[in-house]
């Protein structure tokens, strides 16, 4: 038998974001978003509650005459920001040793 208490037990999908609550997370968007921040509430539409946030925007523009490519990073700080859901891709702890 399963012990209901046990706060750490994973027996469906929303167990693990759970796991991360109080936790920095990275959360890739639709758009080419990235974001990283502390996870500090969620619903089971995967609407997020984050806070101390670094956004990472990847744009990719063609150049007309050359068609030659550009990519540019873009990034911005925010102290607490509401994700809607529908607009998440994944959600991960970050990369262990990873700069954030």
């Amino acid at each position: 038998p399963v012990n209901m208490a046990d706060k750490s037990t994973v027996e469906e999908p929303l167990d693990l974001v759970r796991l991360s609550l109080d936790e920095r997370i990275v959360v890739k968007m639709r758009g080419d978003r990235e974001l990283r921040g502390v996870l500090h509430a969620y619903d089971q539409h995967l609407n997020l509650v984050l806070g101390d946030v670094e956004e990472h925007i990847t744009t990719v523009e063609i150049d007309e005459e050359t068609l030659q490519e550009s990519v540019r990073q873009s990034k911005r700080t925010v102290p607490m920001l509401f994700v809607r859901g529908d607009g998440v891709i994944l959600i991960s702890p970050p990369a262990r040793g990873a700069s954030s």
